[in-house]
């Protein structure tokens, strides 16, 4: 007789977009002007580090009641998004953000990987973690990334984050292609109006009225990127650019200059 009585239970809200990457790529600009679109709920945080921890999947039901904390919209209609930027790149993120949602739509946010990988360690040293002076820490990166210590591949992959096309191929083995939306970090930052008109075509809402340039989370350098780095990077990264312009149909000749 009591059963009359009980709401049906709705079940949760599904995240409905995330930027997945990538790191020092833009994405706290992006997250900031996206948190003013009425028409969009932002996690409490960015950087919510949901699905990059594997073990955090071992009850997948109990995980997403805590992800789902971290979303608290006003009105019923709001998208919900999150940007943790290391998703794209941290094995089995993908493959988990598909398992929670298959209609997720992801946004990825590159950079150029020369300049990215730089700032990558600039942030490493501002915070105490680098030992090395930029030149070393690139040249060593093999001997210390992909030997099996997750706290290592976190920090000094400064390189191997931006081997941009391997890691999109994995993104479309989970999302198709137009299900994705890839940005550029530098017309983000020069061109944010545009950038922020063509991520709310593609999440299907209004335009923001207003945009203003945000320039977050930038640290100073205590020296220009060396000549003899770049060229360096340059050298490691010429066919990742070429295969990566002929997946989008970019061209990144600018970033090899």
């Amino acid at each position: 007789m009591l059963r009359r009585f009980l709401k049906p239970i709705s079940p949760p809200r599904k995240v409905d977009f995330i930027i997945c990457g990538t790191q020092k790529g833009g994405t706290t600009a992006l997250y900031q002007h996206l948190q003013a679109h009425p028409d969009l709920c932002l996690s409490r945080r960015k950087e919510v580090h949901f699905f990059d921890h594997p073990e955090r999947f071992k009850n997948p039901a109990a995980a997403y009641r805590r992800y789902h904390r971290q979303f608290r919209p006003k009105r019923p209609d709001q998208l919900l998004g999150e940007a943790t930027p290391s998703y794209l790149y941290w094995p089995g993120s993908i493959q988990r953000m598909h398992q929670y949602n298959p209609a997720l739509k992801p946004i990825v946010v590159l950079r150029n990987p020369i300049e990215r990988a730089y700032s990558h360690w600039n942030m490493q040293r501002v915070k105490g973690v680098e030992p090395l002076s930029f030149s070393d820490a690139i040249r060593a990166e093999p001997d210390r990334v992909g030997q099996g210590d997750d706290y290592a591949d976190r920090i000094f992959s400064y390189i191997d984050r931006g081997r941009y096309a391997q890691q999109l191929r994995h993104l479309w083995e989970y999302f198709p292609k137009e299900q994705t939306l890839i940005l550029r970090s530098e017309v983000l930052k020069n061109q944010p109006a545009d950038t922020l008109a063509e991520v709310c075509s593609f999440l299907l809402i209004n335009p923001l009225p207003h945009v203003e340039p945000i320039n977050a989370h930038a640290r100073p350098y205590t020296s220009p990127l060396a000549d003899a780095d770049r060229t360096y990077l340059a050298s490691l990264y010429r066919q990742e650019i070429k295969d990566l312009e002929a997946e989008l149909d970019w061209d990144c000749s600018d970033w090899l200059d």
